[in-house]
């Protein structure tokens, strides 16, 4: 979400808290929302699901029909080479959607929530739940390389918003029904409540604790269901080798072929994360307007789609990839040329589509590329050590896990979603080893994820320390004092106390030329009328402070002051880096901090 779209949001939808009017619910009322948003979020991902359906049977066979198995190769399309325009005449209608009625439904869809949370006091639109539906369900239906569950996320989380801003309810509880809506609709859409739960818990929610936990609970639990009952209740990828019981532990080689998958995992993903940013960044700069950037971008997509059509007889970059996911795991024989050409492609196709404005989530292109990284790491294990038992299989299932965990940084999640979708425990303990080698060599290569490196790069970070208390993701400018004054240091300290008492100011802010030389609290420092007139500004001014940017939340503020041993905190416009007695808007100690906590329970 751009600076130009957030300003453009009206007052209404971005602080209905300054209303009087919120209110605080009981915990099993917030249970009963939960339930009602865990049944909208099941429901939602059937009906995107069969969205995507209509979409696809229309842009590749020209017919109106509701089935349509991602999970398996489909005939050639009936257009032949015109293949090529589905995805170029899709991401046009995309563009319109989402220029006209939601600027908030474009890219994956999770930054748009997390954004949400962080600095839009956890409001997200009604219409953005329509619109992404729409936009997201032409995209993948046409072709755009995206995945279906970061639409479903944002529409759990809309419904969810829309919710609680609908009831008035304070902030703590508005972001964890958005929170549950977007845990719900994950589990809906992968058949994970586990997962679920999981994903809300290491991605979105900012406090974990029963009045978050039990909601969040409630909604995975009921939208799973729901979608069980419409759906079925086979996990989300057949694995022919997990009802093979072990007979042993794991091979000592592969297991450390499994380590050095995660290794692998975590170079991908940091490859990933950069070349979606970059792809994100450059295509705004490309010369036209949105439609002509789009147009390029998916020409592209089309292109390589087609071209894999040619040359192996399936769409395999098109769409979600589940077809291509499935066939690795049913064993068939993949060499190693092409599960690397698969990869790339699928890094490539994803970023294009995404930057170039497609509407789809990351997670399932994730699961493709780890499919992929996994089965040629299995590849080569088998012509190098054939005595091992190494099956190519295995280490795609291992992959996926491992190229989830280290994009998205949710490790737990990566871990409980593999199980679940796959139902394969024979591989737990690789695909832990995995995981967690993935996700410290990504975090090495660059700190921000697939989701925050979007909000990041836009001036809009969030914190990598997430779970805290809700009062603490307010930013420093909601809760600074403003009654300051910039003053010399040399300023003697009757003109001081005769400035602030005119105009009421009780903090000053001592400045030495251009830069900040100290701060002083009045009512705290040790000064008497009777005492040296002599005394300045810089004889009782403290250096015990912090600089901060204002759009840092209270929680970094307070980690940034632990760090250093500080007490104040001087709150600046723009950027830190050299700040300037001119750049000061505001000031945090602990009186400011006290009162966020006391007024944890209405905002």
């Amino acid at each position: 979400m751009s600076a130009s779209e957030i300003a453009s949001t009206p007052a209404a939808e971005t602080d209905p808290l300054a209303s009087p009017e919120a209110r605080l619910y009981s915990i099993p009322s917030l249970c009963v929302f939960a339930f009602l948003i865990g049944l909208v979020a099941a429901t939602g991902a059937v009906i995107f699901r069969y969205l995507i359906s209509i979409v696809h049977n229309i842009f590749y066979y020209g017919t109106f029909s509701l089935y349509y198995d991602a999970n398996q190769f489909e005939a050639p399309s009936s257009f032949g080479a015109l293949i090529i325009l589905a995805p170029v005449i899709g991401g046009l209608i995309v563009v319109f959607l989402v220029k006209t009625f939601a600027p908030e439904a474009k890219g994956h869809g999770v930054p748009e929530v997390m954004f949400a949370i962080y600095h839009n006091k956890g409001n997200v639109r009604g219409v953005v739940a329509i619109v992404k539906s729409l936009a997201s369900a032409i995209s993948i239906g046409s072709g755009a390389s995206v995945g279906r569950e970061g639409p479903i996320i944002q529409i759990g989380a809309s419904f969810g918003s829309t919710l609680a801003r609908t009831l008035h309810m304070v902030r703590w509880q508005k972001i964890t029904l958005l929170s549950a809506g977007a845990g719900a609709g994950i589990a809906a859409t992968f058949n994970t409540p586990l997962g679920g739960v999981l994903f809300a818990v290491e991605m979105l929610l900012p406090e974990v604790s029963s009045r978050t936990f039990l909601p969040v609970v409630v909604a995975t639990a009921t939208a799973t269901y729901v979608a069980r009952i419409a759906l079925g209740l086979d996990p989300a990828f057949i694995v022919p080798i997990a009802a093979l019981q072990p007979h042993q532990a794991v091979d000592t080689v592969q297991l450390l072929a499994y380590a050095v998958l995660g290794g692998c995992a975590g170079v991908a993903s940091w490859a990933f994360v950069k070349f979606l940013a970059w792809c994100e960044d450059i295509f705004p700069m490309l010369p036209g307007n949105e439609y002509t950037q789009n147009v390029v971008g998916m020409l592209m997509i089309g292109c390589l789609s087609y071209a894999f059509f040619v040359t192996t007889g399936h769409y395999h970059t098109a769409g979600v990839g589940y077809a291509t996911i499935q066939d690795i795991l049913n064993g068939t024989p993949y060499t190693f040329i092409l599960l690397a050409v698969l990869l790339l492609a699928k890094i490539a196709a994803t970023s294009i589509s995404l930057g170039s404005g497609a509407s789809g989530g990351v997670f399932s292109p994730s699961l493709f590329i780890g499919a992929t990284l996994g089965g040629a790491i299995g590849v080569v294990g088998a012509l190098l050590f054939p005595e091992h038992g190494f099956s190519p299989a295995e280490f795609a299932l291992v992959g996926m896990g491992a190229l989830v965990g280290g994009a998205t940084g949710a490790s737990m999640t990566a871990i409980v979603m593999i199980f679940e979708m796959t139902r394969d425990y024979n591989v737990i303990v690789p695909l832990v080893l995995a995981v967690a080698i993935a996700v410290g060599v990504r975090r090495s290569l660059i700190s921000a994820n697939i989701y925050t490196i979007k909000l990041r790069n836009r001036g809009k970070p969030i914190p990598s320390m997430r779970h805290t208390n809700m009062y603490l993701v307010r930013q420093a400018k909601e809760l600074m004092a403003k009654n300051f004054m910039i003053l010399p240091v040399e300023t003697p300290l009757t003109e001081v106390v005769a400035k602030l008492s005119a105009c009421g100011a009780r903090h000053v802010i001592a400045s030495d030329g251009t830069r900040i030389a100290g701060f002083a609290r009045f009512g705290t420092i040790p000064y008497a009328p009777d005492r040296d007139c002599g005394q300045t500004l810089r004889d009782i001014m403290s250096t015990d402070y912090v600089i901060a940017p204002q759009t840092n939340i209270l929680n970094s503020v307070i980690a940034r002051m632990n760090q250093r041993d500080r007490s104040y905190a001087i709150i600046i416009e723009g950027d830190p880096g050299v700040p300037r007695p001119d750049d000061v808007v505001g000031v945090i100690d602990t009186s400011e901090i006290a009162s966020a906590v006391v007024a944890n329970h209405y905002a």
